[in-house]
């Protein structure tokens, strides 16, 4: 009986949290062996390395967010990932791209990512929280992406970022004040100005 008690008991812990880890089940006292078993009879799926659901979790849009979320904390979905989880423009990656901070280590990951690394501010302004999944997933605002957009110009391209800035604008998922607050925390406000102003014009 208490064997099945504790069978429930993970199942449940796994749907309140969603996309869960290895660690996060072990740490709240589960044993392996458990998960193990579970996995076996079809209760909990494996989602990728250390990463599992309940049987029954729904995988949404931006499943991928979650996961990654779930395995690198300390990431921040930037750039053009951002952009088309604003759904601004028309780029569509074909990588995750996350911002991590300065001095951290590369992680290991089992998809493909493109890896920017943010000092402060950067790094840390700007920063949303979504849930998907029923995981905080952390990505940059629309108005600090498009900033970032054009002060790593050399690597999303110019083009990119102009778009961002109009298509942004047209769908209103941010303010003047956001721009021009988000232009002038990147340095990159003298560069952004005639474009503001022609879309304001």
């Amino acid at each position: 009986m208490e064997k099945y008690a504790k069978e429930e008991a993970l199942v449940k812990f796994v749907a309140e949290h969603g996309v869960t880890r290895t660690r996060e089940m072990v740490e709240a006292g589960f044993p392996r062996m458990l998960l193990t078993r579970l996995t076996r009879n079809g209760e909990l799926q494996r989602l990728g390395r250390g990463l599992y659901a309940t049987s029954d979790h729904s995988l949404t849009e931006w499943h991928d967010l979650a996961e990654l979320s779930k395995a690198i904390p300390s990431g921040v979905v930037a750039l053009i990932s951002a952009l088309a989880f604003h759904e601004i423009g028309t780029q569509v990656p074909h990588e995750i791209w996350i911002a991590l901070p300065n001095g951290t280590r590369k992680p290991t990951y089992h998809q493909k990512l493109r890896i920017t690394r943010f000092s402060e501010p950067y790094i840390s302004s700007g920063v949303e929280t979504h849930q998907i999944e029923g995981v905080p997933v952390r990505v940059f605002g629309a108005a600090k992406t498009v900033a970032d957009c054009f002060r790593m110009r050399s690597k999303v391209g110019y083009d990119v970022a102009i778009e961002a800035l109009k298509e942004g604008w047209r769908l209103q998922k941010f303010t003047l004040d956001e721009l021009i607050y988000f232009g002038k925390l990147n340095r990159v406000d003298r560069i952004m100005r005639p474009y503001i102003e022609a879309i304001i014009a």
